[in-house]
């Protein structure tokens, strides 16, 4: 297609999750809802890891770090999808739109490696407790979630520098309620092999090796689980891994469910709502599987609420 009939977009149009105008004030107040419970389950959760010292343990900054990336991801297609169904708009600027896309997989692979070093602190403290305190010194988990942002910023960097080089012609519609990479390289009337060759290695690689990880540490923590002679002392083992196991469970089930329902339908609609699952719901209900499964944090969380309370 020669140049002529090319055009260099200023902005995208977003598809709604409904485009029935009854629809779209119980659709606004339901994603203002999951949205404040995501910002506040999480924000309690970081505050009370934070002002907390008994929480001052690898296991627990993982999961203030956990946090926190889920409050950014949520954060980085709801507010627009909000603005939008307020203002009857479908509208996203191509700058907004690439920006949203980079954070949107950004953090996305963030919680993809954030859960991997979590599987490993759990394999280290069950398998190799007498040298835990050695392994999983302040530095080490530092490096650890240093080297997560940084190959996730790298990664979205180099795939929204990528995206950046194509072009677009007459049809600017994103098949989705964000800018999903996958659905703007298909918008694009350019040579997006290099696009997709980038983006299903990456995909293999940055995120079936945290995958791999995961399935090994719980395969080591088992066979760990097999040789505790008791019972009570298996239970109390294994009950330190329940909170963690439950959000892998979840963010995979979803992540899976999103694949799998944009390779088996054609149904934009059914792929959006298989996306909201793995990237609006997920980060919601992590807050609430640690604070119900886990005894420091639900007393943490009582004392800020507490001092809320009496502050108030």
């Amino acid at each position: 297609m020669g140049p002529e009939n090319q055009t260099y977009v200023s902005e995208f149009l977003l598809l709604r999750l409904s485009e029935k105008a009854e629809h779209q004030l119980p659709l606004f107040g339901l994603f203002l809802g999951i949205y404040m419970v995501t910002v506040v389950g999480n924000v309690i959760i970081m505050l009370a890891i934070g002002s907390d010292s008994h929480l001052h343990t690898p296991m627990y900054f993982f999961l203030g770090n956990l946090s926190f990336v889920d409050l950014c991801l949520v954060s980085t297609t709801v507010p627009k999808m909000l603005l939008n169904i307020l203002t009857n708009s479908k509208i996203i600027s191509y700058a907004g739109c690439l920006t949203q896309m980079y954070f949107f997989m950004a953090f996305g692979l963030l919680d993809n490696f954030l859960l991997s070093v979590m599987a490993y602190d759990r394999f280290v403290a069950i398998c190799h407790p007498l040298h835990y305190v050695t392994i999983m010194n302040p530095w080490i988990c530092g490096l650890l979630v240093l080297i997560s942002w940084t190959i996730s910023l790298l990664n979205s960097t180099l795939h929204t520098l990528l995206v950046t080089r194509l072009s677009f012609c007459s049809k600017h519609e994103v098949p989705h309620f964000f800018c999903d990479m996958n659905k703007i390289i298909k918008l694009s009337c350019s040579d997006t092999l290099i696009n997709d060759i980038t983006m299903y290695f990456a995909a293999g690689l940055l995120c079936i090796l945290p995958l791999t990880g995961i399935l090994f540490s719980y395969g080591q923590i088992c066979s760990s689980l097999l040789r505790i002679p008791s019972a009570r002392g298996k239970y109390k083992a294994f009950s330190t891994c329940g909170s963690h196991l439950s959000v892998v469970s979840l963010f995979y089930g979803t992540a899976f469910g999103v694949y799998l329902s944009s390779s088996a339908t054609h149904s934009s609609w059914k792929t959006s709502v298989a996306s909201v699952m793995y990237s609006v719901v997920t980060p919601m209900l992590n807050p609430f599987i640690y604070s119900m499964r886990n005894k420091d944090i639900k007393d943490a969380m009582r004392r800020i609420i507490s001092k809320m309370h009496t502050s108030h």
